[in-house]
C-alpha cells in the first residue's frame, strides 16, 4: 500500500525593481525558495535568460536534487548490501535542449561519483547497485529524460 507526503515549500520573486513587469528588461530573475526550518536558498534564471550566474538557477537545483536523491539511495543501498562507503562526491551533467521559441528541456543527464569504498568491497556489487536506484528514489522515478551512471571507485 502506497502513502502519500506532502512536501512544502515557498517560492517568493525578489526581482521587482520598482516597475514590476513593466518591462521585459525591467525587473530580475530572482527569488527566494524557503522551506520551514531551514536557511532560505536565493536563485536566479539560467545567466543565458539574464539571470545572475552566482545564484543556483531551475536547472542547477533540478539536477542536483536528482544526484542528491541518488546518492542517498546509494548509501542506503551500499550499507545493506555490506559495502562500507567512506566518501561520495558526483558531478553530474545534465544535458538541455532549446527550441526556437525558447521552450526547452533537458534531453538527458549522467551522474558521474567518485565513491571511496573499505578494501574488499564487492566492486561488481557496488557498480550494481546505481542501476537499482531509478526503482526507489523518489526525483528520479519523477523525471522523463534517460539517467545513466558513470561511477567510479577508490578502494582504500
Amino acid at each position: 500500500m502506497s502513502h502519500e507526503h506532502e512536501f512544502t515549500s515557498r517560492v517568493v520573486w525578489t526581482g521587482d525593481r520598482g516597475e514590476g513587469t513593466r518591462t521585459y528588461r525591467g525587473y530580475d530573475r530572482t527569488w527566494d525558495i524557503a522551506t520551514l526550518g531551514k536557511p532560505v536558498t536565493h536563485c536566479s534564471n539560467d545567466p543565458r535568460l539574464g539571470g545572475d550566474p552566482s545564484l543556483p538557477n531551475p536547472e542547477d537545483l533540478l539536477l542536483s536534487s536528482l544526484s542528491a536523491c541518488h546518492m542517498l539511495w546509494y548509501l542506503h543501498l551500499a550499507s545493506a548490501a555490506g559495502i562500507v562507503v567512506t566518501s561520495y562526491e558526483d558531478e553530474p551533467v545534465g544535458v538541455g535542449e532549446s527550441t526556437p521559441d525558447g521552450a526547452g528541456r533537458f534531453v538527458r543527464a549522467v551522474l558521474r561519483p567518485v565513491i571511496a569504498v573499505q578494501e574488499g568491497a564487492d566492486l561488481v556489487r557496488a557498480e550494481a547497485i546505481h542501476h537499482e536506484i531509478s526503482r526507489v528514489c523518489f526525483i528520479a522515478r519523477s523525471v522523463n529524460f534517460p539517467v545513466t551512471y558513470e561511477p567510479r571507485f577508490v578502494v582504500g
